[in-house]
């Protein structure tokens, strides 16, 4: 970042995009529940990231700017969702698949279905809990980072992951409770 920053590199910033381009992407799509919107979301924030370049503090890890960048973007996309609610004209099967490909057809179906419930789970939270939840379950990141990101105490983080985890609990529960007896994946004696 040092180099985009000071002589405006662009093979530098070609790094930053290629290492950074994914987990962006991830972190849109599930702050939004919009794959197609997320892909332009990623390029927005690098877009973003690039104009702002001499707003980066050397002092600072790049990382947590980065996130910061993306998700300030990511609510500011949802704002305007709240105020233009869209209709979508794709069908549920372009929505980015987070799941192995490896997986028997059948197997693939359930985790598929499983994958659904909880990615309209996490549309369903508020928008602190679903931060919260996506940087630490999804993007595996610790305690500490999201609270960099966030600037926010730790105890603040730990105590809004088990707000959300409750949340998202409640919310998922009964679904995969029907899911689970319409399918029967288990054996009795597995429970």
């Amino acid at each position: 970042m040092w180099r985009v920053q000071t002589s405006d590199d662009p093979d530098a910033f070609a790094q930053l995009v290629a290492r950074w381009d994914e987990p962006i992407f991830r972190l849109c799509a599930r702050m939004t529940g919009d794959a197609a919107r997320a892909e332009d979301l990623a390029q927005e924030v690098f877009a973003k990231v690039f104009t702002r370049r001499k707003d980066f503090k050397p002092q600072a890890k790049f990382s947590t700017w980065l996130w910061r960048v993306a998700l300030n973007h990511c609510y500011d996309e949802l704002r305007r969702k709240k105020r233009r609610p869209e209709t979508a004209l794709e069908d549920a099967e372009d929505s980015y698949d987070f799941a192995s490909l490896e997986l028997s057809p059948d197997a693939q179906v359930a985790v598929d279905d499983d994958c659904e419930l909880v990615r309209n789970g996490l549309a369903r939270l508020p928008e602190i809990s679903r931060t919260v939840l996506v940087l630490r379950y999804c993007e595996g990141l610790k305690l500490r980072e999201i609270s960099e990101i966030l600037e926010l105490p730790e105890s603040t983080i730990h105590s809004r992951l088990a707000v959300g985890l409750a949340q998202i609990t409640r919310i998922l529960k009964p679904q995969m409770n029907d899911d689970f007896q319409s399918r029967k994946r288990f054996p009795q004696a597995m429970l």
